[in-house]
């Protein structure tokens, strides 16, 4: 219950993304009282560390170590989760949820590992769990998939969801650099962590693709039902053929919904674009979402996918919903969702980019193709270059069963005078 019109909100985590929501509140709560007549003041923030230097100002007795105080405090009417993990934060976000406090968090993480979960408690106690900022940072992508799209047929959505890959990606493209370089600029730049493991093998994508999922479907989507591929592998030469046969090459999240039986398949992987598509264009750390649904047709959403200025402004909106939600005493349910089969990668289909290095011989070709034919994988376009005693061979398939590709990988690298058999790569919206 909030005290008059003033909303309190205790805030858990003061990172990046914490600190710019509470300065958002302090330079917009004077317009947001004037259009939703609620007065948004921070109360509580906790932190790991009280006496590190912050770029926020914070008001004596603001700042606490005790999370547990704040998520049980009836002085603080909502709750906004900024720290990450899955614990502590499943415990206080399902405190506050119980002590009917509505809750607005950024952890993709834990959503994408025990939000079915936490949607119930919501539901139960009649208050909300918003989430925007967890997926695609400010770009609004979570409500219009639970609100506007509610009841539209969506059968695909295809998207850069990670700024970190994107950034990589687009200095490999258009600076011809290897990947460890790129990396070391992204990382001096702020963009990867120091330990990247997770954004550059797609481990961040692929939770995020989950909600995506769990939101498009109506089905339960875990983080491990995700097939993943980072991009350490890709090296500039990929980079180089995919641009010389007019591709652009990302890192993908397919989140995709089978027609006949119902099944969910999702996954994250670098793929090649034809550099006509719109995706082809979204450079650097920007982040872009196709949506295509039986009724709209494709949508496309496109902006910033993180930082902490515009992750924060996505939780200070849902802030701003759950807030006058709560004076109304009412909420925005999310729904139930069952569980669906989850469609494997090997179940899969598309069009292949697949390199092979080779001995310069009379019948090796032959005998490459061969392969592929028995296998039932059919060479749509193939190169070939000489590199001294050795041969390039560049392949791009009909499309193709993914079963079917990985047997005929397998047994190429098998073949007397196949030296190395290089990226594999998917084609994707040509």
């Amino acid at each position: 219950m909030t005290a008059g019109n003033v909303v309190r909100i205790g805030v858990l985590g003061c990172g990046n993304v914490g600190a710019a929501f509470v300065t958002l509140v302090t330079r917009q709560a004077d317009e947001i009282e004037q259009r939703t007549g609620l007065r948004l003041e921070v109360r509580r923030v906790a932190v790991r560390n009280l006496s590190r230097q912050r770029d926020v100002e914070l008001g004596d007795g603001t700042l606490t170590r005790d999370t547990h105080a704040i998520v049980v405090d009836p002085d603080i009417d909502l709750v906004v989760e900024v720290i990450g993990g899955i614990e502590p934060a499943r415990e206080l976000i399902a405190t506050a949820l119980k002590s009917g406090k509505p809750v607005v968090t950024a952890n993709k993480e834990l959503l994408a590992n025990v939000g079915v979960e936490l949607y119930e408690i919501a539901d139960q106690h009649g208050v909300d769990l918003l989430f925007e900022a967890s997926v695609g940072g400010g770009i609004p992508l979570i409500r219009p998939l639970r609100e506007s799209l509610r009841g539209e047929p969506v059968h695909r959505m295809i998207g850069i969801i990670n700024g970190t890959t994107n950034y990589i990606l687009t200095k490999m493209t258009e600076s011809g650099v290897q990947y460890s370089e790129a990396l070391a600029e992204a990382q001096q730049l702020g963009y990867a962590e120091r330990d990247p493991t997770a954004d550059v093998e797609g481990f961040d994508a692929g939770a995020k693709a989950a909600i995506l999922a769990t939101m498009a479907f109506g089905s339960k989507v875990v983080a491990g039902d995700v097939y993943h591929e980072g991009i350490s592998k890709i090296t500039a030469a990929d980079i180089a053929v995919a641009r010389r046969l007019g591709y652009v090459v990302k890192l993908l999240a397919i989140i995709e919904r089978a027609d006949a039986n119902g099944d969910i398949g999702v996954r994250v992987h670098p793929a090649m674009v034809p550099v006509h598509h719109p995706l082809a264009s979204v450079r650097e750390s920007y982040n872009a979402l196709f949506v295509e649904g039986g009724a709209v047709g494709s949508l496309m959403f496109y902006g910033r996918g993180a930082g902490g200025m515009p992750s924060a402004s996505a939780v200070l909106g849902d802030v701003i919903d759950a807030a006058l939600n709560l004076s109304k005493g009412t909420h925005a349910t999310i729904g139930d969702f069952a569980r669906s089969p989850i469609r494997p990668i090997d179940e899969t289909s598309a069009e292949y980019l697949i390199t092979l290095d080779v001995d310069d011989q009379p019948g090796v070709l032959h005998a490459v193709t061969g392969v592929f034919a028995d296998h039932e994988v059919s060479i749509r376009a193939a190169e070939q270059e000489g590199l001294a005693e050795e041969a390039r061979l560049v392949f791009i398939t009909h499309e193709a069963n993914e079963a079917s590709v990985q047997a005929t990988l397998r047994e190429l690298r098998d073949l007397e005078h196949v030296r190395r058999v290089g990226g594999l790569l998917r084609v994707i919206g040509s």
